[in-house]
């Protein structure tokens, strides 16, 4: 059998049958479904190579299983059937991400070629990406760690928008990692042998945030004995990163709009104009939308900022990651403080996986740290140290249950979408959900829409 499984989607028994035998004779394992539930399911449980399907069938429509495929997996190639007289409906299927379609009746031969080349296609897509972080990690990228559906999804974003020079805005909670996911878009831009220059707007005063992005000429206030290069010039031919871009003031708001609009600035007691070349990345962990909403955050600068959002999942939705950064963690500390670790005991992941790290990654590599730091031997257990480091971790970070942080979360990203569930920036794409699942969890979390939000 040649690798993971054909998915063939067909409602016709003996349509079904006959295609199936034609795929197997050629080394090929088959799964079928004979609607559009059915093989949501069938590629929840099972993730195909190639998903084959009807666009006509009972129940939903080969739409919704492209749909799906392309949430849970960019990679999966879908090929779409349809009858010789509805290649309108295929031409359209193929603008909605399916990579070819086969006229009905099928030729068993065509069938063959065509899952061949899905395959490669799929092979190539997977390649290209790895082969572009690999180039990343060469170029001095940090690694991105883990192979969670999510995390996977946003990954394909993230190389997307590193293809164009657009404005990115990275959204997510403290501690997910936002500056080495912005870092990692500077490696796979154009920019990239070009500087990545970043600042973080909560942590300077505001009476210095000014010069610090923009610079200032001597004498330009007291205390100014020469001239200082801001930031924004810094990055020339490179990438600035604007992280906790939610705590700008109102005025510095101005102006950031208008290097946006216009591409130019002046150095603070200068007249004269600087043009800007630099690629803008901006970061949050607020809720921009929201902020407009109060009056505390310029809603022309959110248009600007907004060009090509990406939202960088918490740790408690990608659990699964848990043992690659736990591993990658212990090796990097155990190297550091010259720990002979080198493997870890199964006991140390249960307890791991089962807190909702509210302080995300931050907060792991932070537990981890201090598990090496104090740890004996060449295996690291859980200890005394793990222990008491996560009840120090959930008292001093307001520890709550995976569910109420889950709730929360959830109702956030409704909130952004304005409750939106499906769609391309529907809450469901943004959680890397199918929407009926987002719905199933809505009602077992007790998420409702208010009246007037």
């Amino acid at each position: 059998m040649r690798g993971a499984p054909v998915l063939l989607v067909e409602d016709k028994d003996s349509l079904r049958t006959m295609l199936r035998l034609a795929l197997e004779a050629q080394g090929h394992s088959v799964i079928e479904a004979c609607d559009e539930p059915a093989a949501i399911e069938a590629m929840r449980q099972t993730r195909p190579s190639v998903v084959l399907t009807d666009l006509k069938l009972p129940n939903g429509d080969g739409f919704g299983v492209l749909r799906f495929a392309k949430e849970l997996d960019p990679a999966l190639q879908v090929v779409v059937m349809t009858a010789y007289g509805s290649i309108h409906d295929a031409v359209e299927a193929m603008k909605a991400g399916a990579m070819d379609f086969l006229a009905k009746p099928v030729d068993p031969d065509h069938l063959l070629l065509m899952v061949e080349r899905a395959q490669a296609q799929r092979r190539l897509f997977s390649e290209n990406t790895l082969l572009k972080e690999e180039l990343a990690e060469r170029r001095g990228a940090p690694r991105i760690i883990g192979e969670d559906v999510t995390l996977r999804g946003v990954l394909q974003h993230l190389h997307r928008a590193g293809d164009t020079d657009a404005t990115v805005l990275l959204e997510g909670e403290s501690g997910t990692g936002k500056e080495v996911f912005a870092r990692t878009l500077h490696a796979f831009g154009a920019r990239r042998d070009g500087p990545f220059v970043a600042i973080n707007c909560a942590a300077i005063p505001e009476n210095l945030l000014e010069t610090e992005l923009f610079g200032h000429e001597k004498g330009a206030f007291t205390g100014a004995v020469a001239r200082k290069v801001g930031r924004f010039e810094l990055a020339g031919g490179g990438t600035i990163f604007l992280d906790e871009i939610g705590d700008l003031s109102l005025d510095l708001q101005v102006k950031l709009l208008r290097v946006l609009q216009e591409g130019e600035f002046e150095r603070l007691g200068s007249s004269s104009t600087i043009k800007i070349d630099a690629r803008i990345i901006a970061a949050t962990n607020r809720n921009l939308k929201l902020e407009v909403q109060k009056g505390l955050f310029r809603e022309d600068l959110w248009y600007r900022l907004n060009v090509f959002p990406i939202t960088v999942p918490p740790l408690r939705l990608r659990m699964e990651d848990v043992p690659l950064l736990v591993d990658h963690f212990v090796r990097m500390f155990s190297k550091k403080v010259g720990k002979p670790i080198t493997s870890i005991s199964p006991g140390v992941m249960r307890p791991l996986q089962s807190y909702s790290w509210p302080g995300n990654i931050r907060e792991l590599c932070n537990v981890i740290e201090r598990a090496v730091v104090s740890s004996h031997g060449s295996v690291l257990r859980w200890s005394e140290t793990l222990d008491t480091t996560l009840q120090e971790e959930a008292v001093t970070g307001n520890h709550k249950t995976l569910e109420q942080v889950d709730r929360e979360y959830i109702i956030r990203i409704l909130e952004e979408v304005a409750w939106r569930i499906e769609g391309p920036t529907g809450a469901a794409r943004v959680l890397g959900l199918n929407p009926s699942t987002l719905r199933t969890r809505m009602v077992r979390l007790g998420i409702q829409r208010r009246i007037g939000s």
